[in-house]
């Protein structure tokens, strides 16, 4: 059986782990990189055959299946938009784009091209996660009534952390609720089966300037910032959200955003309250998921194959006692999507309509913290 042939578009950290995971798919190679800088050396460092410093080059030449795109968000646009006008199915980091107009027009091409598209919310696929979907589908969890939560990360915290996701020019108008925040409410959607219609958001920005480097930040590993090693640069994008939301059934949900909450390296949070049962699922310990209810004992369960759905068994490569996190949930949203561009039914990974939804959410979060109050989204 031939491979798939895949072209992988930026190689940091995130780049990397889809190159990871592709791998172990086993129908799929990675056939080139393409980096703006030191492509021929990550290439090698990475074993993928060819790399390109113009993404555009790498299409023209590889004859590509499908392209994955792992650069900053202002770019995703152009790219996804040129891979699908040469066929080329696309995956996508999130979120989307830097606007709700360009995430509608991706929407509409890769539509009416019949591509294959894809979101990488790949937290869907936490197994125990994916096991809180199963019981709600089933009616063990009942009418849902509230999910609270978050998602927590301390990489932000000093004044002197800088990223390209501080550019609002790079990153967008929001940059911690578009970049953790829209994996934390895709998935309690995805969870809950229900949309929310009405959004009530408070932003606050801890650090009003930040120290810049002016060069490579590599260049100060292990090194403290001379006054003259970097600029102080103005904060337009929130370090922290805190977001209420009516759901389409009444139900009630909140969630706390933070890049600057020290300690906490990647928390997600969610915990879903129903009429029957209610449900906590912690990524700090994402192999168990812990269940309450009112009536009978309480308790945690683990993830086993044996005592799990037969669709969550889907999504688990491993037996009980083996853990399974973040690195795997890659691999089984992958599976999904390759799945479906082999020739199966596209089911429960999240396309381009939920990057556009995401995409119009976040755009309410943004005009709601910005004006104070409830926006609809029918507004």
């Amino acid at each position: 059986m031939e491979k798939i042939r895949t072209g992988v578009v930026g190689v940091g950290f995130i780049g990397a782990v889809h190159i990871e995971q592709l791998r172990r798919l086993g129908n799929v190679e990675v056939v080139a990189i393409t980096e703006a800088s030191g492509a021929e050396e990550k290439a090698k460092a990475m074993f993928v055959p060819k790399a390109y410093n113009d993404y555009r080059e790498m299409i023209d030449k590889e004859n590509l299946d499908c392209i994955h795109i792992c650069t900053p968000n202002a770019t995703h646009f152009d790219i996804a938009m040129y891979a699908m006008e040469h066929g080329v199915n696309v995956v996508c980091e999130k979120p989307m784009t830097c606007s709700v107009e360009e995430a509608r027009k991706l929407n509409e091409v890769a539509k009416e091209k019949g591509l294959i598209n894809a979101m990488n919310f790949n937290c869907r696929f936490y197994p125990m996660a994916y096991q809180m979907r199963e019981m709600v589908r089933s009616g063990e969890v009942g009418d849902i009534y509230t999910v609270h939560g978050g998602y927590l990360q301390d990489w932000l915290f000093l004044d002197t952390d800088y990223s390209w996701r501080l550019e609002p020019e790079l990153s967008g108008a929001s940059r911690a609720f578009a970049d953790i925040g829209s994996h934390w409410l895709d998935l309690v959607e995805f969870v809950t089966g229900l949309k929310a219609v009405e959004v009530l958001a408070d932003f606050a920005i801890f650090h009003k300037t930040r120290k810049k480097p002016t060069k490579e930040i590599a260049t100060y590993s292990g090194m403290a910032l001379r006054p003259e090693d970097y600029e102080e640069v103005p904060i337009k994008t929130e370090d922290y959200a805190s977001v209420l939301f009516h759901m389409e059934n009444g139900a009630h949900v909140c969630c706390n955003i933070s890049q600057v909450f020290a300690g906490r390296k990647n928390q997600m949070i969610v915990a879903v309250a129903g009429s029957k049962c209610s449900m906590r699922w912690d990524s700090e310990n994402s192999n168990a998921l812990w269940v309450g209810r009112r009536e009978r004992d309480n308790g945690e369960f683990v993830k086993d194959p044996s005592i799990l759905s037969d669709k969550t068994k889907q999504v688990i490569s491993y037996p009980g006692g083996h853990v399974e996190g973040f690195p795997d949930t890659f691999k089984q949203n992958f599976k999904k999507i390759y799945a479906a561009i082999a020739g199966g039914k596209p089911e429960d990974y999240a396309t381009f309509e939920d990057g556009l939804r995401e995409m119009r959410l976040c755009d309410k979060i943004v005009e709601s913290a910005r004006e104070r109050r409830w926006v609809s989204l029918e507004d």
